[in-house]
């Protein structure tokens, strides 16, 4: 059994990592972007449920966060991809984790 009582408080590990991750598309986005690294047209394609100004928000805070990384080309057009840093595939087998805990237990 562990120690529950601190998980209200601000430097609780999973408060950090709900603050992380509170955004609506963030999970998947990590999950797409485990695949390998992706350029902008591609994730927008991936996620036509989202506004174009959604999805640079979370991934600009993904990257702040450090679990991304964005590679700007300077070339004509300009090319921006987007890949998974190391703080981002050391959490890649947690997503991995949840994924198969929803498959498993939350079927129809």
């Amino acid at each position: 059994m562990t120690n529950n009582t601190k998980f209200h408080l601000p430097d609780c590990g999973l408060t950090k990592v709900q603050q992380i991750l509170g955004g609506k598309w963030k999970l998947l986005l990590l999950w797409y972007l485990s695949e390998g690294p992706r350029r902008f047209g591609e994730i927008r394609r991936c996620f036509p449920e989202t506004t174009e100004a959604m999805l640079t928000k979370q991934l600009r805070e993904l990257e702040q966060d450090k679990l991304i990384h964005r590679e700007v080309f300077k070339v004509v057009p300009p090319r921006v991809e987007y890949s998974l840093t190391d703080l981002g595939l050391k959490f890649f087998p947690i997503i991995q984790a949840m994924n198969n805990w929803g498959e498993d237990n939350l079927k129809d």
